[in-house]
């Protein structure tokens, strides 16, 4: 018969490799999807690369950040890889937003966002409420290429505004859902694009 203590250190061992097992895989996805993570820069330029085509309502107490109520916007800004307005260009941002709100600081956006990273090509689809201030993650409603069917969220925020230039930074999340990454063109599951 073997000795007790060894039966426990076998245990504690075959319990630690199921333990270190669960754990690797965990770092996909909680839900098994697969995902990619990066971040780019939107190079605005007012007059340039986003043109304000109606201008609406001045409403009461409106900031120096805000826009009329009712205004639209439209836009085609490059997408960098750096701050730097002379970095490597990897897509463009088309879109449009209008003011919704009274205050003029919230904005619909409708957004059509054409990549073309290293190992991945194709356009995602945004469709949100956006603030002028305040950091709001912007929900992708869906893609094209590569990103077909992809679901997630991009998170802008402001870097530097030197009238007319604007940078933002664009935090991209985006999740394919497990029916479509078992098809999907690319081995790995889940990753950060580095050097895109």
């Amino acid at each position: 018969m073997a000795h007790p203590a060894l039966h426990h250190y076998v245990l504690a061992i075959l319990f630690l490799a199921l333990s270190f097992k669960a754990t690797s895989t965990s770092t996909h996805n909680r839900r098994g999807l697969k995902s990619l993570h990066f971040t780019l820069y939107q190079q605005e330029a007012i007059n340039k690369t986003v043109y304000l085509i109606v201008k609406g309502v001045t409403g009461p107490d409106v900031s120096p950040s805000a826009s009329p109520f009712g205004s639209l916007f439209v836009n085609q800004d490059l997408l960098t890889i750096s701050p730097n307005s002379s970095s490597k260009v990897v897509g463009v941002a088309e879109g449009a937003s209008i003011t919704s709100s009274l205050d003029g600081l919230t904005n619909i956006v409708m957004e059509k966002i054409t990549l073309e990273l290293k190992h991945y090509k194709g356009s995602v689809s945004v469709l949100g409420t956006a603030h002028n201030i305040k950091v709001i993650d912007l929900p992708v409603v869906g893609g094209t290429g590569d990103f077909m069917f992809v679901q997630g969220y991009i998170k802008p925020s402001l870097v530097t505004f030197e009238n007319p230039n604007i940078v933002y930074k664009i935090e991209f999340h985006l999740y394919w859902p497990s029916y479509v990454a078992n098809h999907f063109s690319h081995s790995d599951r889940s990753s950060t694009v580095n050097g895109v």
